[in-house]
């Protein structure tokens, strides 16, 4: 199914609307600065409610669409959808890399503030399937190897988190030239196991944590292009190992972004989370509350889809239905019910040229 969404360009934050699958009830290391203020409560009030839709920005989920992780303008990776025209022999994981690549073969495709994180002049030689370790080994031509060492890390996270958007690849091997790597060629970086998305993404380490007693989470955040377009980037964070990992990432989700870097919080700090449980049908219900709503009233689809983003990328399971209040009535600004299972997009962040 594919739906259209409206975004609103405002001064403090935007409403993005992203496809969300609503399914019937049968049965899915970088720098940091100081802790940056919320905004006065009365401002989050106008932030939320002040929503309406404008233009109409087309957001899809067809299976010819790729999602891919490019750098923004602030520097953060964030999914991108782009679809990619078929060309030649070429399949689409091949097309998804190379649409990586700086100044590459579909730099015209990119949404202006985006760009590729892979060297200029690489290409992708072969992908290799391993279908019962989910294992993709992908290898690359000689430039592969020309990128800066403080862009390394980056460079793992766009092609794990890119090729993992594929449901049958969970495990990144990398080659080039006929060579396998078993550390990367600029820093050094081992890599004597497979990338996974436990490698995490636009990474925030706080000063005191003990990785070692510590677990990631994946939390999304909205930002928006020089055009105003709102769109959504993942934030990987750490807490207790022993916490529960939904709810501690939404947790992290209601505190907002830690640092500037043109990031914006998409629900309030008033948000409070009084439960996550899973049905035996695979359902995560979240049951939120926020005393900024009135009964009935329709809530922001920003922080709805930033919430099923969230619960999504830190469980197994791949629906999810929001109650809010105690209310299990919960519409969104977009008009659909999110109080009904809601599956994750297929794909993130259509974004138009």
């Amino acid at each position: 199914m594919k739906w259209n969404r409206s975004i609103r360009n405002s001064a403090v934050a935007g409403l993005l609307a992203l496809p969300l699958l609503l399914t019937a009830c049968n049965p899915f290391a970088a720098k940091s600065s100081g802790q940056i203020d919320p905004p006065p409560e009365d401002i989050e009030y106008q932030m939320l409610r002040n929503l309406e839709p404008q233009d109409q920005t087309s957001l899809g989920t067809e299976g010819n669409m790729s999602t891919v992780y490019l750098e923004n303008d602030h520097g953060l990776l964030a999914p991108v959808a782009l679809q990619l025209p078929e060309e030649d022999n070429s399949n689409q994981l091949t097309r998804a890399l190379e649409s990586l690549v700086k100044d590459g073969p579909y730099a015209k495709l990119i949404p202006s503030g985006f760009t590729g994180v892979l060297p200029e002049g690489t290409e992708v030689k072969a992908i290799t399937l391993q279908k019962e370790q989910q294992t993709a080994i992908v290898e690359f031509t000689e430039p592969f190897r020309n990128y800066e060492a403080g862009d390394e890390r980056k460079v793992m996270e766009a092609l794990t988190w890119t090729l993992t958007e594929n449901p049958d690849i969970r495990q990144v091997q990398l080659w080039v030239d006929g060579e396998k790597l078993n550390e990367m060629p600029v820093d050094g970086t081992p890599l004597e196991r497979p990338l996974t998305r436990a490698l995490g993404i636009n990474l925030e380490l706080n000063s005191g944590i003990s990785l070692s007693q510590s677990s990631p989470v994946t939390v999304y955040f909205s930002a928006a292009t020089p055009e105003g377009v709102q769109y959504f980037v993942p934030v990987t964070r750490f807490v207790a190992s022993a916490s529960d990992r939904v709810k501690s990432a939404l947790e992290e989700l209601i505190k907002g972004p830690t640092r500037g870097e043109g990031m914006e919080r998409v629900v309030t700090d008033n948000t409070t989370v009084d439960s996550v449980d899973v049905s035996q049908e695979g359902i995560v219900t979240v049951s939120i509350s926020d005393d900024m709503f009135d009964p009935g009233e329709r809530v922001p689809a920003q922080m709805l889809q930033s919430l099923v983003l969230t619960v999504t990328e830190n469980t197994q399971e791949d629906q999810v239905r929001i109650w809010l209040n105690g209310e299990k009535d919960v519409v969104g600004l977009d008009n659909q019910k999110y109080s009904e299972p809601v599956s994750r997009p297929v794909n993130i962040n259509e974004i138009p040229l």
